[in-house]
């Protein structure tokens, strides 16, 4: 008659050992994906803050935000439709590391950028 029970003590021990490999198995899951999947969720500054807009230097590389409420000074320009820079390092803050407008608002390639 002992051996119905030590099946039973042997049956309930491997359930038990399933149901801890299978909760080990979740938290590793979990873990790995708090590891690996925020590594897609960096901040990203923006180039302006609300109620402002971008410009650049005309002939330069440099750039500034202004308040929409007010004009450029003189030495800017808005950047081109399309080719406006939203945010640090976003592919048109890189474009014009290495661009600026002239005088008469062409895009040219910066000479000293490298």
């Amino acid at each position: 008659m002992e051996t119905p029970r030590i099946n039973r003590i042997a049956s309930a021990l491997r359930c038990e050992r399933v149901r801890i490999a299978a909760a080990a198995t979740l938290v590793g899951a979990a873990a790995a994906g708090v590891l690996t999947g925020c590594a897609g969720c960096a901040y990203r500054e923006d180039i302006c803050s609300r109620g402002e807009y971008p410009a650049l230097t005309v002939g330069g590389t440099g750039g500034a935000c202004f308040s929409d409420k007010e004009e450029l000074p003189a030495g800017y320009a808005r950047y081109p439709a399309g080719k406006v820079p939203k945010q640090v390092d976003d592919k048109w803050d890189v474009y014009w590391n290495t661009h600026t407008l002239d005088k008469e608002g062409k895009i040219i390639s910066v000479p000293d950028a490298n």
